[in-house]
């Protein structure tokens, strides 16, 4: 008899052990901002946890992951890439932790300019790395079902889709197919830096791929109906960034 009245004492302070755990790692996982869905199975009390649980940050941490990464690539100090450790864990799902808007480039290549394997970056590439209806639904996606705390326009040195841009809007270039669309979709970045005499060289090409970058960060910012809620709400932080392509550097300029 005592040892029943003693092993239903065990089994109730074993629940409420249980429940206590539950508890906390709700309001831990819901304090990062993942849905309560997605992290706990209510009924058996057991937690799921998401496939990469070292990407669940806040945007300053993932800011800060970001340009470390970049860091790392500049110094020829990249992480030995391995495919074969998350690739089960990515089969459950994918939280990865920021997402970057690049241009097509292929020289520029998030995942080795910020030293990230896959699962951890959501890239979008469109030359000359802007807007449109799609794109910003990609990264609605991103921001509001992923929970993504950090989005990124990435522009770059000599682009390509930039030097259609000036050649288009300076001397009325035309381009084939639909590549005039682009170079009229960047229109607004060269209108913005205008030719004058005190830009020498290439300055006034870079000065326009940087402007654009910022031009389509600010309207980011402020796209309803998703993303200006979560950047009002400090849920989101978007930033704009240039890839150096003599160095690998990424520098912050918005």
């Amino acid at each position: 008899m005592n040892k029943k009245i003693f092993s239903n004492i065990e089994l109730k302070q074993e629940a409420q052990q249980r429940r206590l755990l539950l508890k906390m790692t709700t309001a831990s996982m819901l304090g990062m901002g993942l849905p309560l869905s997605s992290t706990v199975n209510a009924m058996s009390g057991m937690v799921k946890m998401p496939p990469i649980p070292e990407n669940v940050l806040n945007a300053e941490a993932a800011l800060e992951r970001l340009m470390k990464g970049n860091e790392r690539y500049v110094t020829n100090n990249s992480t030995p890439l391995n495919f074969k450790d998350e690739r089960l864990d990515l089969v459950r799902g994918q939280n990865p932790f920021a997402c970057i808007l690049s241009c097509s480039d292929s020289r520029v290549s998030p995942e080795f300019c910020f030293d990230e394997q896959r699962g951890d970056l959501f890239v979008a590439r469109v030359a000359g790395n802007y807007i449109t209806t799609d794109f910003i639904a990609t990264l609605e996606y991103a921001a509001a079902i992923l929970h993504v705390p950090l989005i990124m326009v990435l522009g770059h040195e000599s682009c390509g889709a930039i030097k259609a841009a000036i050649d288009a809007t300076d001397n009325y270039e035309q381009f084939p197919g639909h590549i005039q669309s682009i170079a009229t979709a960047l229109t607004p970045a060269v209108r913005a830096v205008r030719k004058t005499p005190d830009y020498v060289g290439n300055n006034r090409y870079f000065d326009i791929v940087k402007k654009n970058v910022i031009l389509n960060v600010e309207e980011l910012r402020k796209q309803p109906p998703i993303l200006s809620q979560l950047v009002d709400n400090k849920k989101l932080k978007i930033v704009g960034g240039v890839y150096h392509l003599n160095t690998g550097n990424v520098e912050l300029i918005a």
